[in-house]
C-alpha cells in the first residue's frame, strides 16, 4: 500500500493538492493557480504511485476531494491526508460531513486546516484557539475519529503559532515551505502542486526533492526564520 507512513527518519516529499476539475464555489484570489485538471491529476498520481517516498495531502476540503480524488486514490491503492476547513463543511462546492466520514472510513487521514481559512499569524490568542481547538472538534465529530494533524493556512506560522499547536497536542503540523521532510519530523514541509505542474516535473521532484543546493539552503533558512520569529 503506497502513501502511508514511511520508515522512521527516512526522507519524504509531501505534495499538497487543492482542487481538481471545475470549482463548485467562488475561488479566493489566485486560488485558480493551484487547481489541476482531472486528466492531469490522474497522470500525476500515476507518477506518484511509483515513488513510495512521496506522500499526498489535500487542503481546503473541496468537493472534488470526495468526488474525484478519493476514487482515483482507491483505484491505485494510494492513501492521502485531507485537511478540512470546518467552516466550509456542507457548503456548496465543499465536502459534506458525510463525505468526511467516508474519507476516514476509506482509511484516509483526516486533519484540520482551521475554521475560516485565515492566516494564523494574524490572529489573536482567542481566535487562534478557535482555529485550532474549535475546528478540530467539529472535524473530529464529522470524521468519527480524533484529529491529530493540522496544516497551516497559507503557510502562515511563527513561534507563537507552533507553540499553540503543540499545546493542543497535535502530533504533526504541515507547512508549504517546499522541499523534502524527514518522515518522523513534527514539522512537515510540503510542495504545493500548481495548475502548470507536469508528471515529468513531479517525477524530477520525487527523484531529487532537494533540487539545486542554493534554493534548498534558502528554503531551510526561510523555515528557520518562521520558526523563531
Amino acid at each position: 500500500m503506497v502513501g502511508g507512513p514511511r520508515g522512521s527518519g527516512s526522507e519524504v516529499l509531501n505534495l499538497c493538492f487543492h482542487g481538481i476539475g471545475s470549482p463548485g464555489r467562488a475561488l479566493e484570489p489566485d486560488e485558480e493557480l493551484y487547481w489541476v485538471g482531472e486528466a492531469q491529476f490522474e497522470n500525476l498520481l500515476d507518477v506518484i504511485g511509483r515513488y513510495p517516498s512521496v506522500r499526498i495531502t489535500f487542503d481546503d476540503s473541496n468537493a472534488s476531494d470526495a468526488a474525484l480524488a478519493l476514487p482515483a486514490l482507491r483505484r491505485r491503492r494510494l492513501k492521502a491526508t485531507f485537511f478540512i476547513i470546518s467552516g466550509r463543511l456542507d457548503h456548496p462546492g465543499s465536502l459534506t460531513s458525510a463525505e468526511v466520514r467516508s474519507l476516514a472510513q476509506e482509511g484516509m487521514t483526516v486533519g484540520s486546516h482551521g475554521m475560516r481559512h485565515l492566516p494564523w499569524r494574524s490572529l489573536d490568542d482567542a481566535d487562534l484557539q478557535e482555529e485550532l481547538g474549535g475546528a478540530a472538534d467539529v472535524i473530529a465529530e464529522a470524521a468519527g475519529q480524533p484529529v491529530h494533524q493540522v496544516a497551516c493556512p497559507f503557510g502562515s506560522y511563527d513561534r507563537r503559532v507552533l507553540s499553540a499547536i503543540r499545546h493542543h497536542g497535535f502530533s504533526r503540523v504541515y507547512t508549504v515551505d517546499g522541499g523534502p521532510a524527514r518522515s518522523d519530523a513534527w514539522l512537515q514541509s510540503r510542495y504545493t502542486v500548481r495548475a502548470d505542474d507536469t508528471p515529468a516535473g513531479i517525477e524530477r521532484l520525487a527523484r531529487s526533492p532537494h533540487g539545486n543546493a542554493l534554493p534548498a539552503l534558502m528554503r531551510r533558512g526561510k523555515s528557520a526564520v518562521k520558526r523563531w520569529r
